[in-house]
């Protein structure tokens, strides 16, 4: 009587309710059911009714998908967004949105804020590089390729100098653009630097062995300027950072140079 007892007590527990299954029973039904097994079969494998089984299998179908509220916009019509986007990254918000409501789509403007940003862009302030024509380009390129297979030990020769400009006035770093990550560099996502904003002009020169002094140029760098800053400042500077030791004086392609 007692094992009768016991064996009844452990038939309940086996063959209880669907919301009696353990995880491990689900996961067996779930395994097996992919499978192509029969309900028979997957309730003896997991040690339940063959009811349990048919109805955890008809809940798991009936699960909603996706929950909240639908989409007002379609796939069509994000597509039209990226578009829009593309075509010109340097749009703000409202602009954007009014180009995106013109083409019939009837979507706020914070929508339009959210779609975007799903697509993966961003508002960032972009890199501000000199405009150049084919020209330059393929004056660059051409150094370059002469200089890729140098080593450490012929870079640390060479002494860099460069003039950079400092903007005096602020709220002039233009319009932001939207990018993706990994497009900084992206044509359409530059911004060319223009001349003479309100600004000071300092140069320098710079090498793997330091850094030289500052130069504030107060004036337009011509010829004769030029010299002065070599002499007074790139000189010293090499004298400090190479000795008697040979270097190479790598300027950039300013007119003036």
């Amino acid at each position: 009587l007692e094992m009768v007892s016991q064996s009844s007590s452990v038939g309940y527990t086996i063959m209880g309710k669907t919301a009696d299954l353990t995880v491990v029973q689900k996961t067996t039904i779930d395994t097996l059911h992919k499978e192509g097994k029969t309900q028979k079969v997957t309730a003896k494998e997991a040690g339940c009714s063959q009811s349990s089984v048919s109805k955890h299998i008809n809940r798991k179908a009936k699960e909603r998908k996706s929950c909240g509220r639908k989409k007002c916009t379609s796939n069509r019509d994000n597509r039209t967004l990226k578009r829009i986007v593309k075509q010109n990254p340097f749009k703000n918000v409202g602009e954007i949105h009014k180009e995106w409501t013109a083409a019939g789509v009837s979507a706020s403007r914070t929508t339009t804020h959210r779609c975007i940003q799903d697509m993966g862009f961003s508002c960032r302030i972009p890199c501000v590089k000199p405009l150049l024509n084919n020209r330059q380009r393929q004056k660059r390129l051409a150094w370059a390729k002469g200089k890729k297979d140098w080593a450490a030990a012929e870079w640390s020769k060479v002494m860099f100098s460069d003039e950079s400009k400092f903007c005096i006035s602020f709220g002039n770093q233009g319009p932001r653009v939207w990018m993706k990550r990994g497009e900084a560099q992206n044509p359409h996502c530059l911004r060319s630097s223009v001349k003479f904003p309100q600004s000071v002009m300092v140069w320098s020169a710079m090498s793997s062995a330091g850094v030289g002094p500052l130069c504030f140029l107060r004036s337009k760098v011509n010829v004769a300027v030029y010299q002065e800053v070599l002499e007074h400042f790139m000189l010293p500077a090499a004298d400090q950072l190479y000795g008697d030791a040979d270097f190479i004086f790598q300027q950039d392609l300013a007119p003036a140079h």
